[in-house]
């Protein structure tokens, strides 16, 4: 376990816990490390929702498939971040969602029920990771509605505008790069693909921005 503290040491999780009881924190919660290569469902839709996720290496994205095939990207999962925590937390009987390995991945497996009571060795550490668990559901609440209010936009001009300012903002920069490629974004932004192409060239025609693949720069 001790290979992935670089990682871990970055997870909101394990905000201020020290590396001395880094390592037993882990087995206290009876952590696993498992493989998944691209593609690979880590989380089916439907299945109980029990069990917390870290990503340690590669990367995941979060879908959702409706009656009739369409599929929506709620969001993307990088090393360090965590997923599923709130579903788990609320102890859903199923999931509303899928998670996919974008890539070969290794990811923690935490059953949500070791982080929510204390074990029976009083760990000095453990109410500071709930703590740490509160605060991350509620900056992922904030982020849900910050792509609500993207979405909830009526053109895809505007959709697409609302998500590349929210990025901007978040990098601090008019240069940034997003997660996503155009299909992906499409997904994500709820858009069919060639309308979203469509208004990203007219968009750049018109002078609002420039693109290259993911990197955008807003003029």
């Amino acid at each position: 376990m001790k290979k992935y503290f670089d990682v871990l040491r970055k997870c909101p999780l394990f905000a201020g816990i020290e590396d001395k009881n880094l390592l037993s924190m882990l087995g206290c919660l009876n952590a696993k490390v498992e493989f998944f290569d691209k593609k690979y469902t880590v989380f089916t839709e439907g299945s109980p929702a029990r069990l917390i996720g870290i990503v340690l290496s590669g990367s995941a994205k979060i879908v959702q498939v409706d009656y009739y095939g369409n599929r929506s990207i709620l969001g993307r999962v990088q090393p360090s971040e965590l997923f599923a925590e709130a579903f788990a937390c609320a102890e859903a009987t199923a999931l509303p969602v899928s998670v996919i390995a974008d890539e070969p991945s290794e990811i923690m497996l935490i059953d949500c029920r070791h982080i929510l009571h204390t074990c029976s060795n009083n760990c000095v550490f453990h109410q500071k990771m709930i703590f740490n668990l509160m605060k991350d559901l509620a900056v992922k609440t904030i982020t849900f509605h910050q792509r609500i209010q993207v979405t909830s936009k009526r053109t895809t001009r505007e959709k697409l505008l609302a998500y590349l300012n929210i990025q901007s903002k978040k990098a601090k920069s008019n240069s940034f790069t997003i997660p996503f490629d155009r299909q992906e974004l499409a997904d994500y932004l709820e858009v069919e693909r060639s309308g979203l192409s469509a208004e990203i060239s007219k968009l750049r025609r018109e002078g609002v921005l420039e693109s290259n693949k993911n990197k955008f720069r807003l003029l």
